[in-house]
Formats: C-alpha cells, structure tokens, sequence
C-alpha cells in the first residue's frame, strides 16, 4: 500500500482506496455540514460527504483528494477540495477512467464533476489522458435534479469511450503503416 502525502498543497494520493480517516485528516472540507457564515440563503450546499458516500456505493474508491490552502482561517473547513475517483472494476487495468469531483463550502467554486480516461505513464503516478465530459451545478436552486443527470451522463459516456478504446487497442498496423501514422500525427 503506497501513500504520497504532499503536506504544502494538503493533498493525499494512494495505490488503494483512501480511507474516511485519512480523508478527514487531509481534506477536512469534504465533511462540512453547513456552508460558511458568509452565504447568503440563496446558498444551496452541495455536501460533498453525501457524494462520496453515494458514490462508493456505486462502486467508485477515492485514489486522490486535495484541498485548497486558505488565508482566511474561518474557511478551513469550507475551502476548495478535489476528490479523484475510480471504479472498483478498473482498479488494476492499465487505462482507468476517473471521475474528479470539485466542491466547496465557502462559495469560492461551483460543484464540479469531469470524467476522463488517464493512461498510467511510470510507477511515480505520472498520468496522461483526456477529460471528455465535465458538469457545473452552481449552488443554486434545485441541484439535485442536475447533480444525478450529470452523474448518469458521464457514466454512459464512460462505457462509450471504454469501448473505442478496446476497439483502437484491437487495431494492428503493418511497420509501414505505423510509419505513416506516426508522420501524419
């Protein structure tokens, strides 16, 4: 089990699933239960404890979470924090599609979700990949109805671009056509 914990941006990064604990030690914000003294009652929150439980009860397991430094002290526990997520099937594959979740509590970001497909480069966690589908849902009005849509869209769009990936992988080119290929990019 390998854990790399980069106290200056207060983020952890794990092999396995991180746990509640070492979530709430490095990310606190992701458990706050009301939004900061400075929104108004126009502020809908958006509780982001809610969605990582609901989320790993679809099969989803935190790898990443980060939360913003903040100058402000009273904003600790409200601040800008990111989650990046993967389904329990993909764990070990060599392509993992994630779903990174971006939240606050003190109104300094909307509610984010962007899914994406990321290629495991070398063993220090270095990825590469693309984002392909992202949802915004400001903390205003009726959210729930725009949080679980986007969830729903960015799953369909998840097995869609798994697919072309099998089928671009299935792909076999001669030398020279590798050549070409690679001329042409």
């Amino acid at each position: 089990m390998t854990r790399t914990v980069i106290a200056r941006s207060k983020s952890i990064r794990a092999s396995e699933p991180l746990t509640d604990a070492e979530l709430r030690r490095w990310t606190p914000s992701i458990y706050a239960d009301h939004p900061h003294y400075s929104r108004s009652q126009r502020y809908v929150q958006i509780p982001t404890s809610r969605l990582l439980t609901g989320l790993k009860r679809e099969g989803f397991e935190p790898y990443y979470a980060a939360q913003a430094g903040v100058r402000d002290a009273t904003k600790v526990g409200y601040a800008k924090h990111l989650l990046r997520f993967r389904h329990r099937s993909q764990i070990a594959d060599e392509s993992v599609n994630e779903i990174v979740l971006i939240n606050s509590h003190d109104g300094s970001s909307s509610y984010r979700m962007l899914a994406g497909c990321f290629r495991f480069v070398c063993v220090n966690g270095m990825v590469c990949g693309e984002t392909y589908d992202e949802v915004r849902v400001t903390h205003r009005g009726d959210i729930q109805h725009n949080i679980i849509e986007g969830a729903w869209r960015m799953l369909e769009q998840s097995k869609a671009i798994t697919e072309s990936r099998q089928a671009m992988q299935s792909i076999l080119l001669t030398a020279d056509e590798q050549h070409v290929f690679a001329e042409s990019a």
